[in-house]
């Protein structure tokens, strides 16, 4: 049987190997268009991130040679002959099927906006597109995405992640995702992208591109322009189907190949797959339906009995520091379903799940800001599992972070769940070969079952999955931190510290494989940042988003500005101070609650000049944009309250003097109270202090937000000196032992033994570990210097506050900042 295949992206190469890995007799051809094999196209933008070509490569010129298939690179079909079942390529081979497989994919969709042909215009389809924008990238500063959705959005991260300073994402639609979110999710979903320095339009429609040979901006429909230097067009796709048109085959209004149930075209000998195929007049743009197509026709040519029905479009993206994903029916609306929405502002979080009339069953939703329950969300409505007596748990957790939430274990899931979409690998398959093949790695997983070699996006609930499987069989699960490390956190904190590591690459490159990810990164950069306590902004990665200019960027683009005020106690020369410097500068003034004084508004260019004022009347960082030790929040004490017993303030302020700084595995807050009356609300801090009669009450482990929960008391009637030496254990222990972004709440939820074991720990010292975790918190405290007084006198650090790469160091004078919305200013207020 001779078989044909037009084209060799992703859905090609998966048809091959499908029908490779069968027994059939068959001569298979591939003319591909590209001059390489087919390469993984979904992580196309890990290659401005360092990935090379090769890396993404799915297969090499071996691989097919080894299967038998002919392939020819670089060598498209022109046309093909029908009747005498023939097809001709561009170099003139011709050659003859029995059956003609097309899978010609989609090109990148350009509106016809005038001026398209410049300069700095770019699509973003192929390896080529990314090397030619990586490399104009190089001499620009602002860039913009035509398009909102999935593609555009990984456009727009591209461009951040190339060192634009400016990004723009431009949607003809009122909302971004529009096919995926819905109106209040996208809302969320602006205000996470505008704090990444990602500025979106919406209703704005592109006609024209304005610059002579190379672009210099844009001008929309209704009269506005838009100042840029590079612009990435991802308005959609288009289906390749122009062989298909010149062959007679039929096709829809649209575009698009028209094929039944079987993938046949109107020819029964010549199937279509993946982009270019129109089923029931929707094209599938995603990989995993795909892959089914794929294996669809292999059936039809292997006589199996398979069918392709309609495909559950259900998506996940994944971009630093933001998370968006919808499933099933995201859309659904009363009467036909009841909806359960949770919106938090404060966190950028929004989360909807549509529930069935009866309320049974899950039948889609919403995820943005945090989707870490999407795949089991996805499971559940997919397989139909009875929803518990108090659905909103799905997405508001039983009993506080870190507890298992009961609906959404994954031993729940039928045994024909299926865990990965792009494979269609089910559940019990996969525990099946975990225990059949002694499985303990996913690398294992992966390469035995190929689940979670397509996109990814399975991998967390395989992760569980073989955890699950190996304690049913009793085994030890190590929990290790992620795909490029074979440690947890801790065992990894541990080989830093006992190979003297300081920077990401060095553990990268002794300890770990690959180039690493989104989760080990900022992890790494943690435990780093923990034991050696260097300038934030001399390692290779950071901690957090907000590291990356010592602030927390706002709505708008503007950043804030928090000094340190420890214990809450300020002097009227430093109040003054403070107001000047709000005055001079703008900024809208605020007391926060943990006794500090925010400063909101500064420009990017700004932030050095405002520290340097503020440094010279004696302040210091707050650290309130890094997973560091916050605030000391204090009451008046027996200073002046008549209830104080203790000297609150004085103590407090010791304490924050002394932690100072710290980086941890998420930020730290505390307070001391200076009686029981508890104004300073001590219980519902990291760690608290509640004056006695007879000393110090020492509390930890409790925090606020979505789901607060309160301290438990772990030492009563302590002296001053003892209560800092059970601190500094408590905090080493949980440096040294928490999981990456894990509050002390979650992490004492999540430990063996509980409030009595850590007790045990800290104040009996059952491990044997107080000296050497109090002499390695005093290191830290020994070496602590102001970030943002190195930063101001670091010429290097300075020039990443710098707008544009050739402006001076100093503010210039002839720039006037406009903002895009209504905005607070200092003149104006009363």
């Amino acid at each position: 049987m001779k078989i044909i295949v037009v084209g060799n992206g992703m859905v090609g190469y998966k048809f091959c190997e499908k029908l490779t890995s069968q027994s059939i007799k068959c001569q298979i051809t591939v003319f591909a268009e590209e001059t390489r094999p087919a390469y993984d196209r979904v992580h196309l933008s890990d290659l401005v991130n360092g990935k090379s070509p090769e890396e993404l490569s799915m297969s090499s010129v071996e691989w097919y040679r080894e299967r038998g298939i002919t392939l020819h690179l670089a060598d498209p079909v022109l046309h093909i002959d029908r009747c005498d079942q023939k097809v001709t390529s561009f170099s003139g081979i011709e050659a003859y099927y029995d059956y003609l497989v097309l899978a010609t994919g989609s090109a990148p969709f350009v509106p016809s906006i005038q001026g398209v042909e410049k300069d700095g215009v770019f699509v973003y389809r192929t390896i080529e597109d990314i090397e030619q924008l990586t490399s104009y990238a190089k001499k620009a500063q602002i860039g913009a995405v035509i398009g909102g959705g999935l593609l555009g959005l990984e456009a727009a991260k591209a461009l951040l992640d190339l060192g634009l300073e400016e990004i723009h994402v431009i949607e003809s639609a009122p909302r971004l995702m529009p096919r995926q979110i819905d109106d209040r999710g996208s809302q969320m979903l602006k205000s996470k992208l505008e704090s990444m320095r990602i500025r979106v339009h919406t209703n704005k429609v592109t006609n024209r591109i304005i610059g002579n040979e190379c672009i210099s901006g844009v001008q929309f429909a209704d009269g506005s322009e838009l100042f840029l230097q590079m612009l990435i067009i991802s308005a959609g796709i288009k289906p390749r189907d122009e062989l298909a048109v010149k062959a007679g085959l039929s096709v829809g209004a649209k575009g698009g190949i028209i094929v039944n149930e079987k993938m046949q075209t109107s020819d029964k000998n010549i199937f279509a797959i993946g982009e270019c195929a129109l089923y029931e007049g929707m094209i599938y743009g995603l990989v995993a339906p795909g892959y089914e197509m794929a294996e669809v026709a292999v059936a039809q040519l292997t006589q199996a009995n398979k069918r392709f029905s309609y495909y559950d479009m259900s998506t996940k993206l994944k971009l630093v520091g933001v998370d968006v994903a919808s499933f099933g029916n995201p859309f659904a609306c009363e009467p036909e379903c009841k909806t359960l929405i949770l919106e938090d502002k404060n966190k950028g979080i929004y989360k909807r799940i549509n529930i069935s009339a009866d309320g049974k069953y899950l039948i889609g939703g919403i995820l943005v800001g945090e989707a870490k329950d999407y795949n089991m969300l996805l499971q559940i409505t997919k397989n139909k599992i009875l929803l518990p007596p108090n659905p909103e748990d799905l997405i508001l957790g039983t009993g506080g972070e870190g507890k298992e939430n009961s609906a959404t274990k994954i031993t729940d899931l039928p045994e024909e769940a299926i865990v990965c979409s792009c494979e269609s690998v089910n559940k019990g398959s996969i525990c099946n070969a975990i225990i059949a093949q002694n499985i303990e790695s996913i690398e294992q997983v992966k390469k035995c079952t190929k689940a979670g070699t397509g996109c990814g996006g399975c991998t967390p609930l395989l992760q569980e999955l073989l955890t699950a499987t190996m304690k049913t069989q009793g085994k030890y699960v190590r929990n290790v931190l992620c795909e490029h490390f074979q440690y947890s956190r801790q065992e990894i904190l541990d080989l830093i510290k006992l190979k003297g590591f300081r920077t990401y690459d060095e553990v990268l490159d002794t300890i770990g494989k690959g180039d690493g990810c989104e989760i080990c990164k900022p992890a790494i950069a943690s435990i780093l940042a923990s034991l050696w306590n260097e300038m934030i902004l001399k390692q290779d990665t950071i901690q957090d988003t907000n590291d990356r200019f010592l602030a927390n960027i706002q709505k708008g683009g503007t950043y804030s500005v928090v000094p340190r005020i420890p214990g809450g106690e300020i002097s009227p020369d430093k109040l003054i101070v403070i107001g000047q410097i709000a005055k001079k500068y703008g900024l809208y003034t605020k007391i926060t609650g943990g006794q500090r004084i925010d400063l909101f508004g500064a420009h990017l260019s700004d932030l050095p000049l405002i520290w340097e004022e503020l440094i010279a009347a004696g302040f210091e960082s707050g650290h309130a944009y890094g997973k560091a030790m916050r605030t000391v929040k204090s009451c008046i004490g027996s200073t002046w309250c008549r209830f104080g017993v203790q000297d609150s303030v004085s103590f407090a302020i010791r304490i924050e003097e002394r932690y100072k700084g710290i980086r941890a595995p998420h930020k730290l807050k505390s307070a001391v109270s200076g009686c029981i009356r508890e104004c300073a609300e001590a219980q519902s801090k990291d760690f608290g202090i509640i004056a006695t009669e007879k000393g110090w009450n020492l509390y930890v482990c409790g925090n606020g937000g979505t789901k607060p929960q309160h301290a438990l008391l772990l030492a009563s009637d302590l002296d001053e000196e003892t209560c800092i030496r059970y601190i500094d254990r408590f905090l080493m222990f949980y440096i040294k032992t928490a999981d990456p972004l894990t509050r002390t709440a979650t992490w004492l939820n999540k430990m063996e033994g509980g409030i009595n074991y850590l007790r045990n720990v800290v104040v009996n010292d059952s491990l044997g570990m107080a000296a050497q975790w109090e002499a390695e918190m005093q290191q830290l405290v020994n070496t602590f210097k102001c970030e943002w007084k190195e930063a101001i006198n670091d010429p290097q650090i300075r020039k990443r506050f710098c707008h544009f790469v050739n402006a001076p160091m100093e503010k210039d004078p002839t720039v006037e900042f406009v903002p895009l919305r209504n905005q607070v200013k200092a003149k104006d207020w009363k």
